[in-house]
């Protein structure tokens, strides 16, 4: 995981939720936020992926948390939400699943556990934390990650596309409500994006991937930390409610 990048961020004395954060673009987004100074708490279900972020972390010593919580879950994340380091100010919706199948094979099952964790996650985690974000504070930052899928569909997701449409239509109306209270709410849509799970694939896959990027690459983990922390910034402040597709002009 890289977390040099030539656009400088300043976020120190500042406290970032991840959630999804220990593996994966979530990973890169909170190695970055840290790079750039900022407290980080990861949230994540998996508790050896925790187990292997920290490590993959400690050189920022205690200003990274690591904290196992299932957001589908409601009390999970209430519980979780008690054992924040201190009041938040960025808070990155990044946790999701995928359980593809075409629609005609996809059980109840497959799609309640996506929505589960990659829509009502996104409710679950925000209701939890709202009350705990800098208390007068006008620069307060949700950013939700969704999919350039949830623009334009994709075989065999069913589950996910609805999931990822919902964050969109959940971001536009968050933006609405908490704009007053001091909050932008803002989503990241990524394309085919160079995750680890992504790098599994068939050489012949992922060229054909790239090919069908106007850009002609793969998308970075990087790619998408950037745009994060941009929107987190203060000079973003103006932004609200918008979707941001880093996808490498995949849907244009």
């Amino acid at each position: 995981m890289s977390t040099k990048n030539n656009v400088t961020f300043q976020f120190e004395g500042q406290n970032v939720l991840i959630t999804g954060g220990a593996q994966g673009i979530g990973l890169q987004i909170a190695g970055s936020f840290l790079a750039a100074g900022s407290q980080v708490t990861v949230w994540d279900y998996s508790e050896q992926a925790l187990s292997v972020a920290s490590q993959e972390l400690a050189k920022f010593g205690n200003r990274f948390c690591a904290t196992q919580a299932n957001v589908a879950e409601l009390d999970s994340c209430l519980k979780a939400a008690q054992r924040l380091p201190g009041p938040l100010d960025v808070l990155v919706n990044n946790a999701g699943i995928v359980r593809d199948k075409s629609f005609a094979k996809m059980s109840a099952e497959e799609f309640g556990a996506v929505i589960g964790t990659n829509l009502t996650g996104v409710f679950n985690v925000t209701k939890s934390v709202l009350d705990r974000f800098r208390e007068g504070s006008s620069c307060k930052r949700i950013i939700n990650i969704s999919s350039v899928v949830a623009l334009y569909g994709n075989f065999g997701q069913t589950n996910y596309v609805a999931a990822k449409a919902g964050v969109i239509g959940m971001t536009k109306t968050w933006g609405r409500e908490l704009a007053r209270k001091g909050f932008t709410v803002n989503a990241i849509a990524p394309g085919f994006t160079r995750t680890q799970m992504v790098q599994t694939m068939p050489k012949e896959v992922l060229d054909k991937m790239a090919n069908q990027v106007p850009v002609g690459r793969l998308g970075e983990t990087q790619d998408i930390a950037t745009a994060v922390l941009f929107l987190a910034s203060q000079e973003a402040g103006y932004i609200n409610g918008t979707i941001l597709s880093v996808d490498g002009g995949l849907v244009c």
